[in-house]
């Protein structure tokens, strides 16, 4: 996915030594019945590894992440995007955080790394959250699938 204008990240946990993030297409949605859906990645860089995964979302999705933000923010894990339609990541409050990256359901693979997220993350991902809703808001038209 090229970084431009329309390409906003979504959230980001990092630290100095790792980062996993996801960036929103916003200027190319496209429709499946009802449902919008963006080009999203999952981005995944350390000094072990570095890596991205293609992904979906939908303004539905973007809910789900406000709830998963909840749950964390109460301590408890997260599964995001929920579903069987491209690559997840589950999220583990512990310290450091365990940031597990999955890919599609068709290779297994997954990767955990752990993050030493700062103290405003919660304030700063829910800013992110909010700058991508706001830009799907104003999206061009769509095509359908």
């Amino acid at each position: 996915m090229v970084n431009d204008a329309q390409t906003l990240e979504l959230f980001q946990f990092a630290d100095e030594g790792q980062s996993v993030t996801v960036k929103v297409r916003c200027d190319a949605p496209w429709t499946n019945g009802e449902e919008r859906y963006y080009q999203a990645e999952i981005v995944l860089q350390s000094s072990f590894v570095k890596g991205r995964v293609r992904l979906v979302v939908s303004p539905a999705d973007l809910d789900e992440w406000e709830r998963c933000l909840d749950a964390l923010e109460a301590e408890e894990g997260a599964n995001w995007p929920i579903g069987d339609r491209s690559a997840w990541m589950d999220i583990v409050p512990n310290d450091p955080f365990e940031v597990t990256v999955h890919d599609s359901p068709s290779t297994g693979i997954a990767v955990l790394v752990p993050v030493d997220v700062a103290e405003d993350w919660l304030e700063q991902n829910r800013i992110l959250l909010e700058r991508v809703r706001a830009a799907l808001s104003v999206a061009p038209e769509t095509r359908t699938a």
